[in-house]
């Protein structure tokens, strides 16, 4: 687990401590009840203050990320609503930036080919492997012809 510091980041170290580890529990890879590294071990891992390891597991505590067992250190909660009520804050923040985007006059149909964009890349950049383009295309056509604002 190391956790990647960018001094130039306008974000205080700790914030992206906390970020980088809040990533790995909400995508699993992190488990429920497995230990985090001693704040001593990353200190000296990612060269930075024992103090600011601590102020990000306090803050991962209080977000509920985490439980801190006395003498033994801190160790992933079971996230799972957690993970729910993320997943719904993104649905509702992809839901407005739509709203958003039809205020200024973008199509539907303008929306769909930049979302299928943005997903195709990522899948690409991830190595993710998605179903032929004419499955897609398919899709599409049934779904744009209905609700198109161009």
């Amino acid at each position: 687990m190391l956790w990647n510091i960018d001094f130039r980041d306008k974000r205080p170290i700790y914030e992206q401590i906390v970020s980088g580890i809040e990533s790995e529990i909400i995508r699993g890879i992190i488990k429920p009840d497995e230990p985090l590294p001693s704040v001593r071990s990353l200190a000296m891992e990612l060269s930075i203050n024992p103090n600011t390891i601590q102020k990000a597991y306090r803050q991962l505590e209080a977000d509920g990320y985490t439980y801190s067992v006395p003498g033994r250190g801190s160790f992933v909660s079971n996230v799972e609503g957690v993970r729910e009520m993320k997943r719904k804050e993104m649905l509702q923040r992809i839901a407005k930036l739509i709203q958003e985007a039809r205020e200024l006059g973008i199509s539907d149909k303008e929306i769909k080919e930049a979302i299928g964009n943005t997903v195709t890349e990522s899948n690409v950049e991830n190595g993710i492997r998605t179903p032929s383009a004419k499955a897609d295309t398919s899709c599409q056509k049934k779904e744009g012809a209905s609700d198109d604002r161009s």
